[in-house]
């Protein structure tokens, strides 16, 4: 790499703490040279405070007409062990103090390589869910591209032959139906970029909960009757009025009975319940499919999550989290739980009073 070619940002980060521990290493050996100069003072001074005690000692024997006797001797003993003792003691609180500094720094440096081989990690494995993630968008908007490139094309050649109505009608709804699906996709796509950017738009307002289930069952009525499947609302009645933002509550149940019915095998039902418990309204959307696996019940609110590994019926793996990131705009919660007969009920709670 040249100097004029642009790093990474691992790069930069590697070469910011390569001079960040260069800049600690040379401090520490400016200290070291520091306490080796320390150590030869702190040795001349004792060396000078020995000579000192000797000089002093043999002034006050000379300065005596007798020898020493055998008790200054002992007294004279016993503070130059004493005398030792300390200094022996000091040396040794020094030098548990420099191993404590060096020993603190090797495990800040430790903890540091711990964190940042971590967070690396984590880097790498949501860098890698999102090319998987890019990829898979690629492909799907390329398919439903081609199949209306390829519709239309069929459409070209119908309307030059008779009796082509119904035939050109059956090619026009399958172009509305990718057309709706590309615009699904783009959809969750500016949603995920406006909560990254902390923009999620929700709008609360007083709002009838019913009509907005309602709603949500009818539209997915005729694609659960394509697959055999029982689609319907249980209300509990009195339902009050809440305020939410009725267009994404009408995403978030959309998004949980678009899985639901996926993952529902053939002559299952799907069936969305709503009561109030407490100062709140309570959403359920049950199915009676396989179930989710229990390490994936909480995980299945993440970006780029699939139910599936094996195959990618559940999408691209946004409908949920921007599901979760939808009900906590409005303070409210949602989670999945496996049903004991089989399949998964999703549930959210919003608080049915309006903006304090």
């Amino acid at each position: 790499m040249t100097d004029s070619e642009p790093r990474s940002e691992r790069e930069q980060t590697d070469e910011s703490l390569r001079l960040e521990r260069q800049h600690s290493d040379n401090a520490l050996e400016q200290i070291a040279a520091i306490d080796a100069t320390a150590d030869d003072v702190i040795n001349l001074a004792r060396a000078r405070a020995d000579i000192l005690v000797a000089s002093a000692r043999a002034r006050t024997d000379q300065a005596s007409s007798a020898q020493p006797s055998d008790a200054l001797k002992n007294s004279r003993a016993l503070e130059d062990r004493i005398l030792e003792a300390e200094r022996l003691t000091a040396d040794q609180v020094l030098q548990r103090e420099r191993a404590g500094h060096a020993a603190l720094l090797s495990h800040e440096r430790s903890v540091t390589d711990k964190d940042l081989s971590q967070e690396r990690a984590r880097s790498d494995s949501a860098l890698g869910r999102r090319d998987d993630f890019m990829g898979i968008v690629s492909h799907d908007l390329l398919n439903m591209l081609n199949a209306v490139v390829g519709v239309s094309a069929l459409i070209e050649k119908e309307v030059s032959q008779d009796n082509h109505v119904e035939r050109v009608l059956t090619h026009a709804r399958r172009i509305q139906r990718a057309g709706s699906r590309m615009r699904r996709l783009v959809g969750d796509l500016v949603d995920v970029a406006s909560i990254e950017a902390g923009m999620l738009a929700v709008t609360r307002v007083e709002s009838d909960a019913a009509e907005v289930v309602t709603e949500a069952v009818e539209t997915f009525h005729a694609e659960g009757l394509a697959s055999a499947l029982s689609v319907k609302a249980e209300f509990v009645q009195p339902l009050p009025r809440a305020w939410f933002d009725p267009a994404r509550i009408l995403q978030v149940i959309g998004n949980l009975l678009s899985n639901a019915v996926k993952f529902t095998p053939s002559h299952g039902s799907v069936v969305v319940h709503v009561e109030r418990v407490g100062d709140n309204l309570v959403f359920a959307v049950a199915d009676n499919g396989e179930g989710i696996p229990l390490d994936k019940l909480s995980a299945v609110f993440e970006r780029f999550v699939q139910l599936r590994s094996d195959q990618r019926r559940g999408g691209v793996g946004l409908g949920l989290y921007i599901s979760k990131c939808i009900i906590e705009a409005h303070r409210g919660r949602i989670w999945a739980e496996n049903r004991g007969g089989g399949g998964t009920t999703f549930f959210f709670a919003l608080p049915i009073d309006g903006p304090t």
